[in-house]
């Protein structure tokens, strides 16, 4: 299997990078090129999906006859939950989202909060909150026990910067105040981080340009 990069694209096949306890497997869906990202654990087979964007059919044969116990919703926004519905309705799985954004999520059974933890099988994922591109966005965070960490930042951080805050003064200060202290001042360089569109990237790669970002005010 060639190395992971992370490049996919809507329509063509998911990227599949497997650490010792979890195998992430990325997929695109369209039309707005959204990430879904399914995490299995590899001791006992349990998946958790990372939001149903879109393609409920797509979705479904990438889960496949394993199951899903839970999709994790990364923040409201409607590009982010196309295919939640569908996905929680076939598969029975919990809808997961934290509180401040759940009422404008489809369907949402438990709420989460800043500093829990959602099981994937015997792997453990930390929700972070991190306000300011929606109220309740949240990063998800898995520390490998091999040392490296990887988190999956929704749209609070991309490649070259943090997550749209429409000119909004207030929201861009929370969210770069958030993505600097919750996210780079807690973990390491080489921790690789998934967005919800687009490419990867680690945070080393990126922690330099964050004096860049702030002066810029996007």
């Amino acid at each position: 299997m060639p190395d992971y990069t992370g490049d996919v694209r809507p329509g063509g096949p998911p990227a599949v990078r497997s650490l010792p306890g979890l195998t992430i497997t990325k997929v695109s869906v369209g039309p707005m090129d959204n990430n879904a990202y399914l995490l299995r654990c590899n001791a006992d087979g349990s998946q958790v999906l990372i939001d149903a964007a879109n393609e409920a059919p797509r979705l479904l044969e990438l889960i496949g006859g394993a199951g899903l116990t839970a999709v994790i919703t990364t923040h409201q926004h409607r590009d982010h939950t196309g295919a939640l519905a569908e996905v929680v309705r076939a598969t029975g799985a919990e809808s997961l989202a934290h509180e401040a954004d759940a009422a404008e999520i489809p369907v949402v059974t438990r709420t989460l909060t800043d500093g829990e933890t959602v099981a994937v099988g015997d792997c453990s994922l930390e929700v972070i909150h991190i306000v300011g591109h929606t109220p309740g966005s949240i990063t998800l965070a898995y520390r490998d026990p091999s040392g490296t960490a990887h988190l999956w930042t929704g749209d609070s951080l991309f490649p070259g910067g943090v997550g749209n805050t429409r000119k909004n003064r207030k929201n861009f200060e929370s969210l770069i105040g958030d993505v600097e202290t919750k996210l780079f001042g807690r973990f390491a360089d080489d921790t690789w981080f998934y967005p919800g569109h687009g490419k990867d990237s680690t945070l080393g790669a990126e922690r330099p340009s964050l004096p860049e970002w702030r002066a810029r005010g996007w």
